[in-house]
């Protein structure tokens, strides 16, 4: 039976994006440039309220990649698999590819 953790309030779930040590042709990249702290979101929770009750959504979705604080988040262990909660505030923008 797979377990499925699904966030609460204004919680994401992040998968860490681990960065190559080398290109493809076998360059090695130095370590500074494998340091960017990102990830994949897995699961989003519904948000939070504000003091009248109105639901606030949460910044980002499912599949986006997220740029994230060095520290912080929950480490989760699902099966094999890696995760960390987050809250929505903590995220510190989104990456996009041009």
């Amino acid at each position: 039976m797979m377990k499925r953790l699904i966030p609460t309030f204004n919680r994401i779930l992040v998968q860490r994006v681990i960065q190559p040590a080398k290109t493809e042709s076998g360059i090695l990249l130095p370590e500074k440039s494998s340091k960017l702290n990102s990830g994949k979101v897995i699961a989003v929770g519904p948000g939070s309220r504000d003091k009248d009750g109105k639901l606030i959504p949460v910044s980002v979705k499912e599949g986006d990649t997220v740029l994230l604080p060095e520290y912080g988040g929950t480490q989760v262990k699902l099966g094999e698999n890696e995760y960390h909660l987050f809250r929505d505030e903590d995220v510190l923008g989104t990456l996009h590819e041009d």
